[in-house]
């Protein structure tokens, strides 16, 4: 009997609220999430991630070091927390702060967050920097969550897996389907801009959906919205945040909006995005969309996308109903793209990002 391993995963998503991580244990093909811990970041410097795509080489490289230094101090805080010595951990995963991601044949892209800081503090192998390798094969770098979609759900029924964090992915997979996945356009990211300039930086996302269940939608703007390029283009594709954030606020809605109807327009125009791409290109026989991510935890968003699928017969739940913390996924996942580099194996899903075949990637530090 394989005998179990324990593998540390951190994400920090492009909404930029705070660094999740995970503690997984792997034995085989056998793969679960452990603990879970959410530690959230000041309000001005999620401001400061946000804005880092305007900054001077000397500023990134002081946010670099800054957020390694961060994060080494929350993983020593986790651990304590869950009772686990550094010594019991095989490898940790940190997927990074992405300030850029722009795909393509001369595409480039940027994660922060210096992991030797991590390495050093637990004297951990650390692997990181997963994107560039999957770019530098031909790869849109993202999404990177299909690989654990296929992982852990390859063998079973065709199933949908849509995670929402500041960009919004889907990935399908199950026994006959290969595998393969997208970004889907906006997760949290177009609500939260919104709700920061409405509350004049008091508030940074709505909570539980409030504000969108108070108000009224402005549907025929949504239809108009989904006609944009990017929702045109076929996968595999990805995209940055920045490409549904306040330059899309500014160029679509200068018109005065009651607040609550604008966050219930962006909130159905996000729903309507994910509910298109379920249309579009789920495999035949595809009746359950199990949703992750923040947007797992905003009913109003949930209750939209599962009114637009409903009358395919699409069951649309969180993550939570099956025993996973919808912001434990992604960290999970970088455990478990650690864990394989480590052992020099392929830990990427081709089909998903367009990369010419399977790649290791990511890079190791402190072996």
């Amino acid at each position: 009997m394989t005998k179990p391993v324990k593998l540390l995963g951190l994400m920090s998503g492009t909404s930029a609220d705070g660094l999740s991580i995970a503690l997984c244990e792997a034995a085989g093909r056998s793969f679960k999430v452990k603990a879970f811990g959410n530690y959230p970041y000041s309000s001005a410097l999620q401001a400061r991630i946000i804005a880092a795509k305007d900054l001077s080489a000397p500023g990134l490289s002081s946010l670099n070091f800054e957020l390694g230094r961060l994060w080494a101090g929350m993983v020593k805080r986790f651990c304590r927390a869950h009772k686990t010595a550094y010594k019991e951990i095989a490898v940790i995963g940190s997927h990074g702060q992405t300030v850029w991601h722009s795909p393509g044949r001369s595409g480039h892209t940027l994660q922060l967050g210096e992991a030797s800081f991590i390495a050093e503090e637990t004297g951990r192998p650390v692997v990181c920097d997963f994107r560039p390798a999957d770019m530098a094969a031909g790869g849109e770098g993202a999404p990177l969550i299909p690989f654990l979609d296929e992982y852990l759900y390859g063998a079973g029924a065709p199933v949908a897996l849509q995670n929402i964090g500041g960009v919004g992915n889907i990935a399908f997979a199950g026994k006959g389907v290969r595998t393969f996945g997208f970004d889907t356009g906006p997760g949290n990211s177009l609500m939260d801009t919104a709700v920061c300039r409405l509350s004049r930086g008091r508030l940074s996302y709505d909570k539980n959906g409030a504000w969108a269940s108070e108000g009224s939608p402005d549907l025929e703007k949504v239809y108009r919205l989904l006609e944009e390029p990017f929702f045109k283009r076929r996968p595999p594709k990805s995209l940055d945040r920045s490409e549904f954030s306040a330059s899309f606020l500014d160029k679509h809605f200068k018109a005065v909006f009651n607040s609550r109807d604008l966050l219930a327009t962006l909130n159905a125009f996000t729903a309507a995005s994910i509910a298109q791409a379920f249309k579009k290109f789920s495999p035949r026989g595809t009746k359950d969309l199990i949703v992750s991510g923040g947007g797992a935890l905003n009913p109003a968003l949930m209750d939209n996308i599962a009114a637009l699928l409903l009358p395919s017969g699409v069951r649309v739940r969180s993550c939570a109903e099956l025993g996973l913390h919808p912001l434990a996924k992604e960290p999970a996942c970088f455990a478990l793209l650690a864990w394989l580099a480590l052992k020099g194996r392929p830990n990427h899903c081709p089909s998903a990002t367009g990369a010419r075949g399977p790649r290791i990637l990511g890079k190791l530090l402190g072996r």
